[in-house]
This record gives C-alpha cells, structure tokens and sequence, in this order.
C-alpha cells in the first residue's frame, strides 16, 4: 500500500507541476502570442543543457543511493551531505560556464536568456531526491503545492500584455527555486550532521556521472526538438510545438509518475537480494502503465484537433496536428519508463540504459534533419515519436534473457482494442458537436465508460488487480 501511496502523491505532485502550466498555457498564449511563446521555449530549451550539466546525473543517483542507505541513519546522511555538496560544485561551475556564454555569444534574447538562469541556482538546491530515497513524496507535494498556486496568481496578475514576456520568464524560475528551498526545513530529524572531513564528494562523481550520460543524452532529443526549430523553421512554429508539447506531457504525467515511485522501491529491494521481487515489480508496473496510458493516447489524439484551437486561441490552430503525431510518445515513454527507469537503473545496468537513450538522441538529430526541414514542427513531432520507438525497442531487446516479453505484453491486446473503438466513437463525437467545456466532459466521459466497459467484456487482468488492492485497503481499515 506504501507504494500505491506514494504512486497518487507523486501523480499529484507531477499532475499539479504539469496542471499550473496548463491552466495558464491558453491565458499565456492569447496575452503572449506564438512568436512571444517560441522566445520563452527557445532560451529555457538551452538553459535546460547547462542546468543538466550541472545536475549530472545526481538527481537519479541521489535518490538510489539514499534507497540503499535507508536504514542506516548514519550513511544516508553522509550520503546526503557528500552528494548535496557535490551538486553545489558542479551546479556553481555550471551557471559560471553559462553566464560566460550569455556575455559571450548572445546577440539576441540576451535579457531573457539572463532570466533564465535562475533555473541553474533552482536546481543546486533542489533535495527532492533524498525525499524520493526516503520513499516519502508527502513532504515534496504538500509543500510545492502552496508555491505552485502562488506562481498561478502571479501570472494571472502580473502578465498582461505582450511586454511581460521577461515577467513571465522570472515568475516561472523564481518559484522553481522558492519551491526547492521550502524542502531545506524538512530535512531536520530526517539527517544528522556529519563532519565535512566524512563527505567525501568527489566519491560520488564518477558513479553520478555514469548516470549523467544517459540524462543529458534523455534530454537531447526531448529539447533538440524546440532548438532545430527554432534555427530550422519560426519562432511561430516553435510556439505551436511547445504549446502541443506541454499538453501531451501533461497527460504524460500521470503514467510516469510510477517512475520516481518505483525506482527507489524496486533499488530497496534489490539492494536486498529480492529478485524475484524486483521481477513481479516490473511486471505489475508494466501492465498497469499500459492500462492508463493507452486510452490516454486514443483519448487525446481523438480531440486534438478540434482541442488546440478552441484551448490555446485561434494563433495555434497547428498545434492539433502537432498533438495527434505526438501523441503515441505517451504509450512509449510509459513503457520505457518501466524498463529503464523502473528496472535498468535501480538493477544498476546502468551501460544498457545509456545505450539505449544514445540510441534515442542519435536517431532524433537524425530524424529531425530530414523531418523538420519539409513537415517543420509535425516532423519534429515525429522525429520524437521514431526516436521514443527506437528506445522503448532496444530496452525490451536488452531485458529479453531477464525478462519475459510474453508475460509484458499478454494484456496489451485487450488495451489497444478498448481504446481504439474508444478513439473512434469519441473522434466522432467530436467532429458532430462544438467544443465547449461541457461537451469535453461529456467525451471525456463516454470515452472512459466505453473503456473500461471494453476493459470489463475482455476480462482484463487489471481489474481483477484493482479489486484486490481495495480489498487489501478495505480489509486493513
């Protein structure tokens, strides 16, 4: 049940770092407009690298190491404090590097390119991965759910013409770093102090750096995308994929929350010589991300075309197109996430995952070279879907002597069966009625009544799965 938990506080905590954005992407995109849109897109995409490089791998590693270090007081707070001043190091070497290349290199955009370098002094401070070692996600949500509100009410009161883009930009880094500095307080009582003599932070680089590369090589081909286009195409276009791209990760959320639970969990028990435990893990992790994130996908494409203009304003009419290409990215990464972060990372098959993601960010430059250059932001929507496909791929075929495929996919079918008649009877909804908030409930509605009927007819193991967990929870009260 610790794990059921911690699964709804962090999809609430992902959920709400996705839902503030998205409740102000159609204010921001009307009041901004798409090229103003494209500016912010294109300055954080590059930020993004330095702050990356910065972070190393630190984040992951942090947060399994605190995992295997759990019960020993005295070790995770050493593990803490030698990993936490390393961050320092390398986050401060980071923003030196960056602010020389603002000064250095940028003609245009320098103002906001400064601005968005609060990201980098944000993410130095950012603990969230001793609390995820901990397995204990309450703190982090509880406490940046405030902060989130609060950046919602500023940008609502403070942004109100196209002059604010640097508003904008401020609001969004400022509470980022509020919000990681609220965590410092709870580590009282959950660490002890150690002599600094004890650290020892340069112990920790080599293993961070390991998972360092399959990191930045992650977010390669998840902000290649925004720079190609940026260089490639408009800041119109970069606009109308940024926007497209926000709401189909917003719905992404929600699947790879498991991640984050599950990495330190299935790293506790390996960790412990559980085998047996780390494999049923995987597979009940598996079949669940498959059961949401599949009608997540059909729901989506169904209404995305209709969806984009009547949400983001009449400037962003391609972001629908845009949304309907990129949606399969939602089922892949859900799997992926499984396999990788769920399974390769806390096993330590650290080099297989990296080759994995190597394999994702060659093929994305790839891809966008020949797709952008015709299709413009949907082939950069479809570079990112060929290069999702070629990791998910190459995950599944390095875990085939570990892991059975057949058991993976048993279910699969029933999903993608349930959701396609669900994509076809929605699809056709939407293309009969207008767009209105009512109406969206009303689809959103049907479609999940038409799949879990479908789910039900087909007699899917998930739902047996589901029942016994709430009989487990009902049996415990």
């Amino acid at each position: 049940m610790k794990v059921i938990k911690n699964y709804l506080y962090n999809a609430g905590y992902q959920i709400l770092n996705m839902l503030i954005p998205l409740i102000t992407v159609p204010y921001i995109s009307r009041v901004l407009g798409a090229h103003d849109v494209g500016i912010n897109e294109y300055t954080n995409s590059w930020v993004t690298f330095f702050y990356l490089m910065g972070q190393m791998g630190i984040t992951l590693y942090g947060n399994r190491e605190v995992a295997y270090h759990r019960d020993d007081l005295y070790e995770r707070s050493r593990t803490f404090w030698g990993v936490e001043s390393l961050q320092v190091l390398t986050i401060s070497a980071s923003l030196v590097a960056y602010l020389a290349a603002v000064f250095l290199f940028s003609t245009t955009f320098k103002y906001y390119f400064l601005l968005q370098g609060i990201w980098i002094i944000a993410t130095g401070l950012d603990v969230s991965w001793y609390f995820m070692g901990l397995e204990n996600f309450k703190v982090t949500v509880l406490r940046n759910t405030l902060v989130r509100l609060v950046s919602l009410v500023l940008i609502f009161t403070v942004v109100k013409n196209v002059n604010d883009l640097w508003k904008y930009i401020a609001i969004l880094g400022l509470t980022q770093l509020v919000g990681n500095i609220t965590l410092w307080p709870y580590l009282k009582g959950n660490i002890v102090w150690v002599s600094i003599s004890k650290w020892h932070p340069f112990k920790h680089f080599y293993p961070a750096l390991l998972l360092f590369i399959p990191t930045i090589t992650t977010q390669v081909y998840l902000v290649l995308n925004r720079l190609m286009l940026g260089r490639m195409s408009t800041q119109t276009a970069l606009g109308n994929f940024g926007q497209a791209d926000k709401i189909v990760k917003f719905v992404l959320a929600v699947v790879t929350a498991t991640g984050t639970v599950m990495l330190p969990h299935v790293a506790n028990k390996f960790a412990k010589g559980d085998v047996k435990g780390v494999r049923s893990s995987l597979y009940s992790s598996f079949n669940f991300v498959s059961a949401i994130s599949v009608p997540m996908m059909f729901g989506l494409m169904a209404i995305s075309e209709r969806f984009a203009p009547w949400f983001l304003g009449g400037d962003f009419i391609p972001a629908g197109r845009i949304m309907f290409l990129e949606a399969p990215i939602i089922v892949l990464i859900a799997w992926s996430n499984v396999t990788g972060t769920q399974y390769l990372m806390p096993v330590n098959r650290v080099k297989e995952y990296t080759t994995s993601v190597t394999i994702g960010a060659v093929s994305n430059v790839i891809f966008n070279l020949f797709l952008i250059e015709g299709w413009g932001a949907n082939g950069a929507a479809v570079a990112t879907v060929g290069s999702e496909l070629l990791v998910t791929a190459s995950q599944l075929v390095m875990i085939r002597h570990t892991i059975s495929r057949r058991r993976l996919f048993g279910e699969q079918w029933k999903y993608f069966l349930c959701g396609l008649i669900m994509y076809i009877v929605v699809n056709r909804i939407c293309l009969t009625i207008n767009m209105t908030v009512s109406n969206l409930v009303l689809e959103v509605v049907v479609g999940a009544g038409l799949y879990l009927l479908g789910l039900i007819i087909t007699r899917a193991s998930i739902l047996d799965e589901a029942q016994k967990l709430l009989k487990k929870r009902t049996s415990k009260k």
